[in-house]
């Protein structure tokens, strides 16, 4: 791989990595302080479904960055 490539496929993993840990940070937070609200079931859901779409968000580029180091 090229150096630019290199850096790009870096950064990539960089932000996915942020992605995830803040996704994970942020929807146990929310479930505690859902738990103590006392928020309904309906926005628990949504909550979850929006950590949901982050994780295969990260799942996807995590393979697009594996493709593309098993090509270089």
């Amino acid at each position: 791989m090229a150096p630019d490539k290199d850096a790009l496929q870096a950064k990539k993993a960089r932000v996915v990595s942020l992605v995830i840990a803040g996704t994970m940070v942020l929807w146990i937070g929310a479930q505690w302080i859902g738990s103590k609200v006392g928020i309904s079931t309906r926005y628990a859901l949504l909550l979850d479904l929006l950590a949901l779409a982050a994780f295969v968000w990260a799942l996807i580029v995590v393979y697009q960055i594996w493709r593309a180091r098993q090509k270089g």
